[in-house]
């Protein structure tokens, strides 16, 4: 069996409520009443369709409750009402940075809402190097706003995180090893929340 689906079992079997498929209304309403596990940030157009949503299945097979704006949000709901309550009641983030990330508003936006929400964030450095990563001014933000998004990217820079190589990666290895990555972080998270 594989070291994901073991950790799978022992977080499901020491964490989540039990299923209850005699109804599937206890599903639907358990889904909308718990907060996200994992909140994914990431640029939409750079991983939506690859790493980001791959991730997003990966875990939610693992009965986890990943968060991805594309797959959790519905018409007419309001992005940064719904994006900011994600984040805020979400136990760990994973910020997937790509090449064109600091381009976008919104995910400098997440990653800093993330970061100053002390959650604990795994990076995830998808064809781009840290080294690379760096908030530029295109005059339309505050300077506020963009020391902001600076600080907030050097510390997930900075944080020990997962690299791949889209072109060249093993796509199967590397779900493996985000998600190994995922279980344990939320076992460590939830085993400090029953400490307290």
């Amino acid at each position: 069996m594989q070291r994901s689906q073991v950790l799978a079992k022992s977080f499901a079997r020491k964490f989540l409520p039990p299923s209850h498929p005699s109804h599937p209304h206890n599903q639907i309403i358990r889904s909308i009443s718990r907060p996200c596990d994992v909140f994914i940030n990431h640029r939409g157009i750079d991983t939506k369709r690859t790493i980001s949503g791959l991730l997003y299945y990966h875990l939610s097979l693992l009965r986890m409750k990943p968060f991805l704006d594309s797959e959790n949000m519905k018409p007419g709901e309001k992005l940064f009402d719904k994006i900011d309550t994600a984040i805020r009641n979400c136990k760990l983030g994973i910020a997937v940075f790509s090449p064109r990330y600091c381009e976008s508003y919104f995910c400098l936006h997440e990653l800093a809402l993330l970061m100053e929400s002390k959650k604990r964030v795994i990076p995830i450095f998808c064809d781009v190097k840290p080294s690379q990563l760096q908030v530029r001014d295109d005059g339309t933000r505050p300077a506020s706003e963009l020391q902001q998004y600076s600080r907030a990217l050097e510390e997930a820079k900075y944080t020990v995180g997962l690299t791949f190589d889209s072109s060249s990666g093993n796509w199967s290895e590397f779900l493996v090893s985000a998600s190994d990555a995922v279980i344990e972080n939320l076992l460590e998270i939830d085993g400090e929340r029953l400490r307290k």
